[in-house]
């Protein structure tokens, strides 16, 4: 089968490599544009046009597909259909409509819940006991296109980097399925009801609300981690807290309540087990507390 690929981040490179391994003719890859990063903030291309150009696959990074030359060029790859994974862009009409078999999307969540730009984080930070991944025909709306295929995971105890990656390669196996076997996967219309929507992150909401109960700051740690990192400031510094346990701990919502840097939440308390200072290394609350005091008693915001 002829393939657009589309997609920028980490998660979609397993998906293009299923493509290839499948022996797909990729006909070219679509990706974000190279971004400032680093301390030199030289341009760097994203993950999926690493693995691309590895791979030897032709890349293309419009700034929008909104123009006449950029569907032209598209149209022109005379693709039997396109696959999109985390591409970051809005495909108008004509994109959509350019592939035989149009587009399909590998979504990483269970539609109708969670359609939008966050789904892995917002599944986490509500607590939801399960997720997947939803192979879903593109059409004009956000993310309401018919669904043809799902896979399912638990949630529980897992962080948003471990979470993704898993989904990841379980929507990779899922894509590869049913490009295999379009026929098998008759589409289905989403039902009306269980639609949320999953909204982009603000880097605001890494800022751990201790306001909240202690299950709830748990969430927001695993949700952040590896990025952008739930963390509170105290001495004028930002701390990230990579991983914690809930405990029995009353206090004043935001207090250390003892010498092992458990906080006091809304209604019990978190003990962080893994932290990072700014510019410093992960490290262990132990080794935090030696070279950073941060006494019983102290507030943190």
């Amino acid at each position: 089968m002829r393939i657009i690929f589309m997609g920028t981040p980490d998660f979609a490179v397993p998906t293009l490599d299923a493509l290839v391994d499948a022996g797909h003719d990729i006909a070219a890859v679509y990706t974000q544009p190279p971004r400032p990063a680093g301390r030199g903030k030289a341009p760097r291309p994203s993950p999926v046009q690493a693995r691309a150009e590895a791979l030897g696959i032709a890349v293309r990074s419009p700034l929008t597909l909104r123009e006449q030359q950029a569907q032209a060029d598209f149209a022109a790859l005379g693709a039997d259909i396109a696959v999109v994974a985390a591409y970051g862009l809005i495909l108008p009409v004509p994109v959509l409509a350019a592939p035989k078999l149009g587009c399909l999307n590998v979504h990483a969540s269970l539609l109708p819940r969670w359609r939008g730009a966050a789904p892995i984080v917002r599944a986490i930070l509500a607590g939801d006991e399960k997720t997947g991944v939803t192979i879903m025909q593109m059409e004009k709306g956000l993310d309401t296109g018919p669904m043809l295929a799902t896979v399912e995971t638990v949630v529980e105890g897992k962080t948003g980097g471990e979470l993704t990656e898993e989904l990841a390669e379980k929507g990779a196996a899922l894509m590869a399925a049913v490009l295999a076997d379009l026929a098998a996967f008759p589409p289905s219309v989403q039902p009306e009801a269980g639609v949320t929507y999953a909204a982009k992150i603000d880097k605001a909401e890494a800022r751990i609300d201790f306001g909240q109960d202690a299950a709830a700051v748990e969430r927001q740690v695993r949700a952040f981690n590896p990025v952008p990192g739930a963390f509170f400031e105290v001495a004028g510094e930002r701390v990230r807290i990579l991983a914690a346990e809930t405990v029995e701990q009353g206090g004043p919502a935001g207090t250390v309540v003892d010498d092992r840097l458990t906080i006091a939440c809304e209604s019990s308390g978190i003990r962080p087990t893994r932290v990072q200072r700014a510019g410093r290394a992960a490290m262990s609350v132990d080794e935090l507390l030696r070279g950073f005091a941060i006494p019983a008693g102290t507030q943190l915001s």
